[in-house]
């Protein structure tokens, strides 16, 4: 009521994570905001120099509307982090230094300072800020502003990470780790699976205590996930006073019409111009799965055994099919090497089936789209 009361525009500071699969996500809540209010609410994106136009790209999507033009991107310097060469600052952009990047993220004394100036230069109405990003809770009270932390995976994975951190063991030997305190359901995961900040902490010194501090301090939590997807945790997430208030949003991400060079130009979108409706399996694992030289070239041959249409998205760096493996498959199927547009192309009619590594967005994508997980 304020801002339409004095007839200023509420100015909305957006915090995204240094990763695609999380500047998108963010970036489209910045559009949704802007629509809920048009005219009155001005989001605004911050990311380092080389993620701007990450942002744009998503931008591009929604089209020129009301919504996606209030959007404004403000920029803050990417810390200095030795080994890494000058402008790789997302970690879609790197294979081999993707865990100097994460580092750097998450070290509050290399990235909160320059955060710390943006945040007091906009001097927003509200904060919206990346779980990795504690520390940007504080900064807002101090300012007197609410701080709402906006979570890109469930409330499943959220849950696991409070009751699991800090409790691995890093020396054991165990193949296996249970959830411990878990509500629900008894929780094992295998140890290969778990993320790395999981699985190499030292006990009783879990990385993700400072994160769950940070949530606990904010306003609230915005979960990009919906109540028909995991409707047991996210009544646990909301009724176990991890956090003050949650709110599920999702899929933020919804399949919009190709619109400018970021999609519908994309030569991807045309090639599946070229195929029948529901005849394409899209395979693409992220941006954070690791996978290895001879896991891809099996992957290599079954599709080319699948004698069905395939759109590969590639992030594996310098790794080469099997040999007269392009020849063989000819214009059946078609290899992107690094970025394209997810959203875009499961929401092309041509494509029938998803592998995937289930991670939280790509889930979420899917499903407003309609395509079959594999």
């Amino acid at each position: 009521s304020t801002e339409q009361e004095h007839g200023e525009k509420l100015r909305i500071l957006i915090v995204p994570f240094f990763a695609t699969s999380h500047i998108g996500p963010h970036t489209d809540l910045a559009v949704r905001l802007a629509a809920a209010r048009p005219g009155t609410v001005e989001p605004t994106v911050a990311v380092t120099p080389a993620n701007a136009s990450v942002v744009r790209s998503v931008l591009e999507r929604h089209g020129p509307s009301v919504a996606s033009l209030a959007v404004r991107i403000a920029t803050y310097p990417f810390p200095e982090v030795g080994g890494l060469p000058p402008g790789v600052e997302n970690l879609s952009a790197t294979g081999a230094d993707t865990w100097r990047i994460e580092a750097a993220a998450i070290d509050e004394a290399l990235t909160r300072p320059a955060q710390e100036a943006l945040v007091r230069e906009l001097s927003p109405d509200a904060v919206f800020t990346d779980v990795h990003f504690f520390w940007n809770s504080i900064i807002a009270g101090e300012l007197g502003v609410p701080c709402i932390t906006f979570s890109v995976i469930g409330p499943f994975s959220n849950l696991v990470m409070h009751h699991l951190g800090g409790t691995v063991d890093a020396d054991s030997d165990c193949q296996e780790v249970t959830v411990p305190n878990f509500p629900g359901p008894e929780i094992r995961i295998p140890r290969a699976e778990l993320p790395d900040f999981l699985r190499c902490q030292e006990k009783d010194h879990g990385f993700s205590s400072p994160i769950m501090a940070g949530q606990a301090r904010c306003f609230g939590v915005v979960v990009n996930t919906f109540m028909d997807l995991e409707s047991q945790y996210c009544e646990l997430y909301a009724r176990l006073g991890h956090v003050k208030r949650a709110y599920f949003v999702g899929p933020v991400s919804l399949p919009l019409p190709p619109a400018g060079a970021s999609a519908g130009e994309s030569p991807c979108i045309r090639w599946l111009g070229s195929k029948p409706r529901c005849s394409v399996v899209y395979v693409c694992f992220g941006t954070y799965a690791s996978i290895s030289g001879d896991q891809l070239r099996e992957l290599a041959l079954g599709l080319e055994s699948s004698g069905k249409p395939f759109l590969w998205v590639l992030r594996a760096e310098g790794w080469e099919p099997p040999a007269g493996w392009e020849e063989r498959v000819g214009k059946r199927g078609m290899l992107v090497r690094g970025w394209a547009p997810q959203t875009a192309i499961l929401a092309h009619p041509a494509v029938g089936a998803f592998l995937t590594h289930c991670g939280s967005s790509s889930l979420l994508e899917a499903a407003a789209a309609g395509v079959c997980r594999c």
